[in-house]
């Protein structure tokens, strides 16, 4: 049997184990993860230096982009202390496991349940951010759910640590008398890409493979598996100015959303601009992009409204038709002045990567236009592309952003982990006890009311 064998047929072994785990247990351990990554911090932080350094080199080699070398940092300013409130908030959402969503009387003493319950073995493949680690561990735990981890070699050293501490404190989290022991093959973690290979291959054992990383490492995955695949290859996000755009808004929405952290699948690639506002609220908004450092890549109109308004600049250039559809993830952002809100939607539609849009205007009947039209997991009025966020949108920690439309979609958290199975209890009946004729039953189909004794009525 192959190593990667070995660890996809213990992760079903432990997915068995943790749908009889309770919520206590789930809490007990994060928490304890919690504890060890605050002990470990030093020894973590110094892995992650040392990745950063070897980083640095290959990106002045030519061999790593510098929007990936940013993506590496786990150390500056509060990120640590945000990983460590990340495990907390993944510990204060309720289970859902165990809940159930549909309760339905088939016939007296016929009754039906769909209840949630985890997705099984995950497979999360990932280039650098190796935060990743702790946010999938966590939600994974939380809901119910073994994870086969494969962090980006750029980040070995970080995800290493990591993951010895996570697997550390699972291994010495006790059970009280009567409870099963947490499975401590629950969280594994894998570093070759042959094991990978062999993976993507164990539709027995692997349930869900969740990529996270460069349009070409989704593409590989979603080409090379049976297995379903949440995720999203490209994050082209983009901004449309309406022809009611509040000149402050838009300057302020506009630059969070490309500067706030431009190397990230929410940043906004393109600004769409109404020809009404060009010579007015865009000339605001690209002085505050430019003072930002901000490449502008602008058509036709947009590039002459610039020259006019005086802000020419080494930063400006002329936009081609490869920049609409492109996903910089840097200081660059395509610009195109557009005829109508109908023209921004359909250019969204056809060049956008169903991720995240936005439109600013002061007109509600056209935001809700928009939001219906676009085909975009998050559809915003006034407000930045950046929000899509499972941190963000309160889910605690993301397993990260799916376009897909199955059964998660936007900013992903513990739901996307999760799915339903029915429950049915009854007494001795047959399917062919009920029909049409003489002595047969007839379905009653009624819904019983969930309330919290019902909606509560499996969980652990």
């Amino acid at each position: 049997m192959s190593s990667a064998e070995q660890v996809a047929r213990a992760a079903r072994e432990a997915s068995n184990l943790l749908q009889t785990i309770s919520s206590a247990q789930k809490s007990a351990v994060l928490q304890r993860i919690r504890q060890v990554l605050e002990e470990r911090r030093d020894e973590i932080v110094l892995a992650n230096q040392q990745d950063k350094e070897a980083a640095q080199k290959e990106v002045e080699a030519g061999r790593l982009s510098s929007s990936l070398f940013k993506r590496l940092d786990i150390e500056s300013g509060e990120k640590y202390a945000t990983l460590l409130q990340g495990i907390d908030d993944v510990d204060r959402i309720s289970d859902p496991i165990g809940q159930v969503t549909l309760a339905r009387k088939l016939d007296n003493d016929l009754d039906l349940y769909r209840v949630v319950c985890p997705v099984g073995v995950c497979l999360v493949i990932f280039e650098a951010r190796p935060e990743v680690v702790v946010n999938i561990a966590c939600l994974a735990i939380k809901s119910g759910n073994a994870a086969i981890l494969k962090g980006g070699k750029e980040a070995a050293r970080t995800n290493q640590a990591l993951a010895e501490a996570i697997q550390h404190a699972i291994a010495t989290t006790p059970a009280t008398e009567g409870q099963t022991k947490f499975p401590e093959r629950s969280i594994q973690v894998v570093s070759t890409r042959d094991e990978i290979s062999s993976l993507l291959d164990m539709d027995r054992y692997v349930d869900l493979v969740i990529p996270r990383g460069s349009n070409s490492l989704v593409r590989h995955i979603q080409n090379n598996t049976r297995i379903p695949v949440l995720g999203h290859a490209d994050g082209i996000c983009s901004t449309y100015l309406d022809e009611s755009a509040d000149v402050q808004k838009a300057v302020h929405i506009v630059v969070d959303a490309k500067t706030n952290y431009p190397a990230a699948c929410n940043a906004t690639e393109a600004l769409l601009v109404h020809a009404s506002v060009v010579s007015t609220v865009f000339v605001e908004v690209a002085r505050a992009l430019l003072a930002a450092g901000v490449r502008l890549h602008a058509d036709e109109r947009s590039l002459a409204a610039i020259e006019q308004a005086g802000l020419s600049s080494a930063l400006v250039s002329r936009a081609t038709e490869a920049d609409f559809g492109h996903e910089y993830t840097d200081l660059d952002i395509a610009i195109r002045v557009v005829d109508s809100l109908d023209d921004a939607i359909d250019h969204i539609n056809a060049h956008g990567s169903k991720h995240t849009d936005a439109i600013v205007t002061e007109e509600r009947k056209n935001a809700e236009w928009f939001m219906r039209r676009v085909d975009a997991a998050g559809v915003y009025w006034n407000a930045s592309t950046r929000f899509a966020d499972g941190f963000r949108y309160g889910f605690g920690a993301e397993i990260g952003v799916s376009t897909n439309k199955t059964h998660a979609r936007g900013p992903a958290g513990l739901e996307g982990l999760t799915i339903y199975k029915y429950y049915l209890f009854g007494d001795g009946q047959g399917a062919g006890d009920f029909g049409v004729g003489q002595g047969k039953h007839q379905f009653l189909h009624e819904d019983i009311p969930i309330d919290s004794s019902v909606r509560d009525k499996f969980v652990l």
